[in-house]
């Protein structure tokens, strides 16, 4: 049946940026098709290991910040030491430094492509490592942006990292298909968090944006789960490459 091909029973999925937000609806998503988490967060993942296990699936908890280069090892090291295996990887943590092109520092630019481009891809390169070890495949699911689309304002970094994710995802899914595993990525639209509470204060750029969305609203992280449970089940295992934007309809305006 159709549907017991997005069921993701026995399956552990990674996934970063867990503690709040995007990172929380996507884990607890997961959790609800059948996987076990391992929650990475730079703080806290108390809120979602609680909703994960409250669904009978099992959460490791791993506080480690992708700033820091070693925070790659020890992700994989914990996931493998709690859960036993890899079977998908969701690369959500992402940071964002706004300032003028002409104003931008050397170190907003380093330390969001570290979290956004740079652990993204090792942790990806670790994690498949470890699904080609395994020998059934797997799935990574990278977090894009509309700015993988977009050039954006005032957030040079941000957009370069993103439209890099973009590539990424095309380069790790050709030469990882063969190894059966999926590397396909979500490009989310205006999304209700954290990073777009400053937007959603200020009246008149929330209208500008509003009336730009055919949606009529902002996204949810609830938004997501069906994207991220498609992309990380067999239901998708002939999807390579590709980013799914879910942005309310913002790109075909």
């Amino acid at each position: 049946m159709i549907l017991d091909k997005f069921k993701l029973n026995g399956k552990v999925a990674i996934v970063t940026g867990a503690g709040r937000g995007l990172g929380k609806g996507m884990a607890i998503g997961l959790g609800e098709a059948g996987a076990d988490l391992a929650l990475v967060g730079a703080t806290t993942t108390d809120a979602t290991a609680k909703a994960v296990r409250a669904l009978g699936r099992r959460a490791c908890q791993i506080q480690a910040n992708l700033l820091h280069k070693d925070a790659v090892a020890r992700i994989v090291d914990s996931t493998l030491k709690e859960l036993g295996r890899i079977d998908i990887l969701v690369n959500n943590a992402g940071i964002i430094r706004r300032a003028p092109v002409l104003e931008f520092t050397e170190e907003d630019w380093d330390d969001v492509v570290q979290v956004n481009q740079r652990s993204l891809f090792f942790l990806s390169q670790a994690a498949a490592k470890q699904m080609v070890k395994q020998g059934q495949g797997g799935k990574i699911i990278n977090i894009a942006s509309l700015l993988s689309f977009q050039g954006g304002i005032r957030v040079s970094s941000y957009t370069a990292a993103k439209s890099a994710v973009m590539g990424l995802t095309r380069i790790m899914a050709n030469e990882l298909a063969p190894q059966g595993i999926n590397v396909n990525a979500i490009a989310p639209g205006y999304m209700e968090t954290d990073n777009t509470a400053a937007l959603r204060a200020d009246a008149k750029r929330n209208a500008e944006i509003l009336a730009r969305i055919p949606a009529g609203r902002w996204g949810q992280p609830e938004d997501l789960q069906g994207a991220v449970v498609f992309l990380a089940s067999p239901a998708s295992d002939y999807l390579h490459g590709y980013t799914i934007a879910v942005d309310g309809g913002w790109l075909a305006r």
